[in-house]
């Protein structure tokens, strides 16, 4: 195994099926958990006012469900590909 990213040194080719992708644009993200699962539910806000009083609403549109360990190797992939993007472009503010 290499110790770099404990990937086995003959790792099968990964061969992607993107036949029946459907892309979504999501602005909101929440993570919920049980002992058994870690769940992304995204959606997007499409309220233009700030300042407004009454509830903002957010249209779910996709929840992934994944095991404690590939929601670990998810966050790793997801800070190594915003690692790569501050590189490139500078610095995520929020």
């Amino acid at each position: 195994m290499s110790e770099e990213n404990n990937i086995p040194a003959s790792s099968p080719e990964i061969e992607w099926d993107d036949s029946e992708m459907v892309s979504q644009y999501a602005n909101i993200c929440n993570v919920q958990g049980t002992r058994e699962e870690i769940s992304l539910i995204f959606g997007s806000n499409q309220s233009l006012r700030l300042d407004q009083k009454e509830a903002v609403k957010v249209k779910v549109s996709n929840r992934i469900m994944l095991s404690p360990a590939a929601a670990k190797r998810f966050a790793r992939l997801l800070q190594m590909g915003i690692d790569q993007y501050e590189q490139k472009y500078g610095a995520i503010e929020i």
